[in-house]
């Protein structure tokens, strides 16, 4: 759900073609790392470039219509805690929310969700650490309003 902005909906078919990406042999397990592991990285590999091809047709498109279309994507239904902490993983940079929710959600460690996101185990704790203090304050500073 991570790689995928939270839409449940966009999340489904990347899962579904990461699968097919398995099946068909284009993705193979090498035993480099655990299963879960390389899992992982064949779906957040999907969802990058699921992400990348639905943003270079949007890019046409509004060249071709000369004028920026919002982002209306559908949001889960969730709890109102679950949802705020949604939105702040949501807010923080990219790599830091992407650690936080491999480690937190997948219980994978810091070392197995460097993996599956291609950066370094230092990278990787770098961005936790930063991602978990931004989480700290930014929710924090919520609940004290």
């Amino acid at each position: 759900m991570a790689c995928c902005r939270w839409n449940r909906a966009e999340a489904e078919d990347v899962l579904q073609t990461a699968y097919l990406k398995i099946l068909e042999g284009r993705a193979r397990f090498a035993g480099r790392s655990t299963f879960a592991t390389w899992l992982f990285g064949v779906v957040r590999k999907t969802a990058s470039e699921r992400r990348r091809r639905a943003w270079r047709r949007e890019l046409i498109r509004m060249r071709r219509a000369d004028e920026l279309v919002p982002d209306a994507g559908p949001t889960p239904d969730l709890s109102v805690e679950s949802e705020q902490l949604r939105r702040e993983l949501s807010l923080l940079p990219r790599r830091q929310g992407e650690v936080l929710h491999l480690v937190f959600y997948n219980d994978l460690s810091i070392g197995e969700a460097a993996e599956v996101m291609g950066v370094s185990l230092g990278t990787a704790r770098t961005h936790y650490e930063r991602g978990k203090s931004r989480l700290r304050e930014r929710l924090g500073s919520r609940h004290d309003a």
